[in-house]
């Protein structure tokens, strides 16, 4: 059986997701724990759990899911992996922060490559990686089809989507992942969103606002 624990960290409302199952191997999935009292929220959940991390995964790299991932790299000893189309996205974070006056931000940069199809695994668990473009150019989702689960990022909210007015985003790329890819899963999939509650494929579907 696998766990899903979610955080809410940052001024962004991001949830961050740890994953883990009854192998005690875990994976950790958009970091964005900003301050030093939510790394410590994380570190404690690790500790008490008896976690051993093996993954350290961006859904994509915009600066609220990104601001732990060097303190992941550094403090758990784990490679970052990303899709190759947002490593302009995770370069600009920098920038961002600081036009945004949102200290601190420690800068990371990817070890690993994510591609569509490739498996990501954990103890006992297997997750499958969607391309899914748009809020961000290498935007993926984290599929596990033995518990019908999708880790999704923000292409797709309860009753909302991803936004596309981002630099490096674009609207009929996001429609286009959600329509046609997302949607072939199942209805019974349940999307972990990267912002607010989670949502079924089969709900958003039929009653999500933008996709009518």
């Amino acid at each position: 059986m696998i766990h899903i624990k979610s955080f809410v960290f940052n001024a962004f409302q991001e949830n961050t997701y740890i994953l883990y199952d009854e192998t005690k191997q875990g994976i950790i999935i958009d970091p964005g724990c900003q301050m030093h009292a939510e790394r410590g929220i994380l570190d404690n959940f690790i500790e008490k759990e008896e976690i051993q991390l093996v993954h350290l995964l961006n859904t994509h790299c915009h600066l609220d899911h990104v601001f732990g991932n060097l303190y992941f790299q550094k403090n758990y000893d784990l490679k970052l992996a990303i899709h190759q189309a947002d490593v302009p996205v995770l370069a600009s974070c920098s920038s961002l922060a600081k036009m945004y006056n949102l200290a601190p931000y420690d800068e990371s940069t990817a070890d690993i490559f994510l591609e569509e199809g490739q498996q990501i695994t954990f103890g006992n668990t297997i997750l499958e990686i969607l391309h899914l473009p748009g809020h961000a150019p290498g935007h993926v989702a984290f599929i596990n089809h033995a518990e019908k689960f999708i880790i999704g990022g923000d292409v797709i909210f309860k009753g909302s989507i991803g936004r596309t007015d981002f630099p490096m985003c674009n609207h009929e790329d996001l429609m286009n992942s959600i329509k046609n890819k997302l949607f072939l899963l199942p209805d019974d999939y349940v999307i972990y969103t990267g912002h607010g509650q989670p949502t079924t494929i089969g709900v958003e579907k039929i009653s999500n606002p933008f996709l009518k």
